[in-house]
């Protein structure tokens, strides 16, 4: 008897151990320790200054406080953030690169059907961030002060007004498109290079309007140097409370709210995502992110894996029969 306990106790100290190993082996703890020490990249596909790459800035220092690692931002921007996309995409799904993103990237799935990579099915989404609001913004040499009086002139003088856009098949670009689509106007688009060179032709009354970030438009605004004509939600925003949504504006029930996010790597391990998720969780109801954000015209917002995945794939839909009943292309 006193041997069968010996016995039963070694066999218990055994699978003990047995069970500890197969922990420290599993594919998370694994990636953890050879990551560990690592820099961790976060990877934006736009230049500095933009709503991601403020996201990133934020979040970062953050993150890697809690995983114990560096954090590198990495800004690549070009071909509207293919570039970028495409660099997390090939990246090895050891936790060491994340990609910082915006809608743009399932905007680019329809615009760019011969990419090397689908946007949507090859990133692993993480977590949501936040969401911004996009405000329709004019020059005060216009003499609108409203969204009717946009809709008026326009209808007045199909193709006579133009807007600037960042680029083609931005979120700047489509949300003007949509707006063109519901109200049954003809707005000619001037596609610039990034929003710096955008923002200074409508501040020099070069173009007539287009559609801005909050956090963008809002020195502008104050200054008296650009008009909001509205919001492309479905609430104001405590920023510009004066501000009408452009469904109270009469200019159609718009909703054009971009959502931040962060994905991993394809082959990335479900509970190495799950980790993320849930660090990235406390980080986004932190005081500090919360203001940090919210001063940016920034909403901070979080979610499941899973529950971003359903959002992702629901907007990629939505602005695929877009792009395609507009004609739209990125060339």
């Amino acid at each position: 008897m006193q041997t069968d306990g010996k016995f039963s106790v070694r066999r218990r100290d055994a699978l003990a151990a047995l069970g500890g190993l197969a922990a420290l082996t599993s594919p998370f703890a694994m990636a953890q320790q050879s990551a560990e020490g690592q820099p961790l990249r976060l990877i934006v596909p736009f230049t500095p200054g933009t709503g991601i790459d403020i996201i990133a800035r934020t979040v970062g220092p953050r993150l890697g406080q809690r995983l114990g690692r560096p954090v590198v931002v990495d800004n690549r921007a070009g071909a509207s953030g293919n570039i970028g996309t495409e660099a997390v995409v090939r990246a090895a799904p050891n936790g060491s690169t994340l990609l910082v993103s915006v809608n743009t990237l399932v905007m680019n799935r329809s615009l760019y059907p011969k990419l090397p990579f689908d946007p949507v099915k090859d990133l692993v989404p993480v977590s949501l961030t936040s969401w911004g609001q996009l405000l329709l913004v004019t020059n005060p040499s216009t003499g609108w002060h409203t969204a009717a009086d946009l809709l008026r002139d326009a209808k007045a003088r199909p193709g006579r007004i133009n807007y600037a856009s960042p680029g083609v098949g931005t979120p700047h670009h489509l949300s003007m498109e949509l707006f063109k689509s519901v109200n049954g106007v003809f707005l000619t688009h001037i596609p610039y290079r990034g929003t710096s060179t955008a923002v200074t032709d409508l501040l020099g009354g070069q173009v007539d309007l287009m559609f801005l970030p909050i956090h963008v438009a809002l020195p502008h605004i104050k200054a008296g140097k650009l008009v909001a004509l509205g919001i492309g939600s479905d609430k104001r925003h405590p920023l510009l409370p004066q501000v009408p949504t452009l469904a109270e504006a009469k200019a159609g029930n718009i909703n054009v709210a971009m959502w931040y996010g962060i994905f991993a790597p394809p082959g990335t391990q479900p509970d190495q995502v799950t980790h993320l998720n849930h660090e990235l969780k406390d980080i986004l109801a932190l005081p500090e992110v919360r203001t940090a954000f919210e001063t940016q015209g920034m909403d901070p917002a979080s979610s499941t894996p899973e529950e971003f995945r359903q959002l992702v794939a629901r907007d990629a839909d939505r602005w695929a029969s877009l792009i395609k009943a507009q004609g739209i292309t990125a060339d």
